[in-house]
């Protein structure tokens, strides 16, 4: 892969996400709550999914789900009934100590902040679309095409890990210093509805002809 051709991507790939998203809020959303190393799994949890449908793409599945209207409605519906569910929970959260008297995070489980992420990201099918539109105009049909694949793979999520880690970090540092009960309930709610709103824009995404 010519060096221009990387590069060119490379720059796409820092427009395409610090462009704020699901991935984002979630996120910010586990960074204000238990600090930028726990928060951080939400963010590698979106790379996995990432990394899952750019394999997809690679196998040649990619074209088949993102013609096939059932598989598309399914994958789409489910995503928007998660970001509801994330967001109608974040929601109605009660207010809850960003830190105890000791200085301590609450401690939330990797795994279940990795699949968090997984979920935001899997159940999405515009990013399958995209990454059909995207990575074949980068890809030299006359080279090896998995050494081709996994040179943007890895440079699509290492990007978006440098995104996620500063949002991460956004929130887990300037964030925490909304203590009190009333704007911890105000940060709720602005999380919630950011995630309702991403499921109300996954909705009005639409199978391509």
């Amino acid at each position: 892969m010519a060096l221009s051709v990387w590069l060119t991507f490379f720059a796409a790939c820092w427009l395409l996400s610090l462009s704020p998203g699901a991935g984002a809020v979630a996120s910010m959303s586990s960074g204000v709550r238990y600090g930028f190393v726990r928060g951080y799994w939400t963010a590698i949890g979106l790379q996995v999914a990432l990394a899952l449908q750019t394999l997809v793409v690679a196998l040649g599945l990619g074209a088949i789900l993102a013609a096939s209207e059932l598989a598309f409605n399914l994958i789409k519906w489910f995503g928007v009934a998660y970001l509801l569910w994330l967001g109608i929970s974040q929601w109605r959260a009660e207010p809850a100590p960003l830190v105890s008297d000791d200085g301590a995070r609450p401690i939330g489980r990797p795994l279940s902040l990795l699949l968090r992420g997984f979920l935001i990201n899997a159940s999405n099918p515009k990013s399958i679309i995209f990454i059909l539109a995207v990575l074949p105009p980068f890809i030299d049909p006359s080279q090896p095409l998995a050494q081709q694949y996994l040179i943007l793979a890895a440079t699509m999520i290492g990007v978006d890990l440098l995104v996620m880690a500063g949002y991460t970090a956004l929130a887990a540092k300037v964030l925490r210093l909304l203590r009190s009960p009333h704007q911890q309930k105000l940060l709720n709610r602005v999380f919630g509805g950011c995630f309702v709103l991403a499921a109300g824009l996954l909705t009005t995404v639409q199978q391509e002809a």
